[in-house]
């Protein structure tokens, strides 16, 4: 049984830079003959900028860490709050988008929202059971890929049945919505 994947959506790096050009100033403030700063003032501009750089840090790991979780019946691929069943995924699909037979149709969304893949991030296109496609951000989607191939193999439930688009009206297809994803 696999560990998952996990791919952080972002690094504390911004907020290290910004804590580090923060202590040259400081240090130049200090040695420099030059009129100093008045204290509160500077306070508040070192509170404000790591405010503001740690909360942006925070968001983009928080919205945009992607994951795939095997492990129990729930098994799910998550891109933020976003959740796709592995039992939603369409093996066949990607292993075809691994072959570069298949693609991603136009206009299709991306996972965890946004208008667009963020910068740094390459869209996996990733067909569900209902026959929609969406992209998944990430970096590095030939181990994605491999992940998810990984935990679809796991969750047991056969190809054929993950390759073609679920019928709500068929008896023994599974009722309510699937995931967060809305039609």
């Amino acid at each position: 049984m696999t560990a998952g994947y996990v791919e952080p959506g972002g690094s504390w790096r911004p907020l290290r830079l910004a804590a580090a050009v923060l202590a040259v100033l400081l240090a130049l403030d200090a040695v420099l003959p030059w009129p100093g700063v008045p204290p509160l003032l500077g306070g508040l501009v070192v509170v404000a900028v790591l405010g503001v750089t740690a909360s942006v840090c925070s968001a983009a790991r928080r919205v945009w860490t992607v994951r795939v979780d095997p492990r129990g019946p729930d098994g799910a691929l998550s891109v933020g709050r976003e959740r796709v069943p592995l039992a939603d995924v369409d093996a066949a699909h990607l292993r075809a988008v691994r072959g570069g037979t298949a693609g991603v149709d136009a206009g299709a969304p991306v996972l965890g929202g946004g208008w667009s893949v963020p910068r740094g991030r390459t869209g996996l296109p990733l067909r569900l059971a209902d026959g929609r496609t969406v992209l998944v951000p990430t970096r590095d989607p030939a181990a994605l890929s491999t992940a998810l191939l990984d935990a679809v193999a796991e969750s047991a439930v056969p190809e054929s049945a993950t390759s073609q688009p679920a019928d709500p009206d068929t008896p023994g297809s599974r009722p309510g919505t699937r995931g967060t994803l809305r039609p």
